[in-house]
């Protein structure tokens, strides 16, 4: 791993951990073992660092996506996909790290709602498309506004934490349950049969 790619990951770590305005480059710095100087050779500022990470954190993400789409059976099994990531993606993540990244990096803010937006939102349309004429999701389903709903949780979750965590959950347990409740409302009986199968599945995992 090159240096570059070596201090965005570790400051991801704290960043997780601590959201962003709580880390300083001072605390990256002892936590790499190595001087600002170093990092100042690869980034400009803290701004920086955090909009390059965030950059590539969601084009990652928008390459597992993908790779969901092609390994599923199903669209059903692709959600499932997409819930094993949420709990790898957001399971240490600090709560107040979404509001720390609208607040002060404006512009790695406009990356994530660029992405929820046009990637997110054209992954979720697929998928509704594809249960449809898969069989496994209802014919009478609305896709545009359900689309629009699951954008929404997204926001909702991530803009009013508090109400949803209290304390005792991570941001990836409240999405998990908040998707699988909203999975069961858009399958029809074939649909959730799929869904008890792979719950079976994963639980024998």
């Amino acid at each position: 791993m090159e240096v570059k790619e070596y201090i965005i990951a570790e400051a991801d770590k704290l960043f997780c951990q601590y959201g962003f305005k709580s880390v300083t480059m001072d605390d990256i710095a002892k936590h790499l073992g190595m001087s600002k100087k170093t990092i100042y050779q690869h980034f400009r500022d803290k701004d920086e660092l955090v909009n390059i990470l965030i950059e590539d954190k969601l084009a990652n993400q928008d390459c597992a996506n993908n790779q969901f789409v092609d390994k599923a059976k199903d669209a059903v099994h692709e959600i499932f996909f997409s819930l094993s990531s949420m709990h790898e993606l957001l399971g240490n993540m600090n709560p107040k790290l979404f509001y720390d990244l609208q607040k002060y990096h404006p512009k790695a803010w406009l990356y994530f709602k660029n992405f929820k937006e046009k990637s997110m939102s054209n992954a979720i349309l697929k998928n509704l498309e594809r249960g449809i004429a898969e069989g496994i999701y209802r014919e009478d389903l609305n896709k545009e506004i359900l689309t629009q709903l699951r954008l929404d949780h997204v926001e909702l979750i991530f803009s009013q934490h508090d109400h949803y965590t209290k304390g005792k959950y991570t941001i990836a347990q409240v999405m998990i349950e908040i998707t699988e409740h909203f999975l069961y409302g858009i399958c029809n009986q074939k649909g959730l049969e799929k869904i008890n199968y792979y719950k079976q599945q994963l639980s024998q995992v």
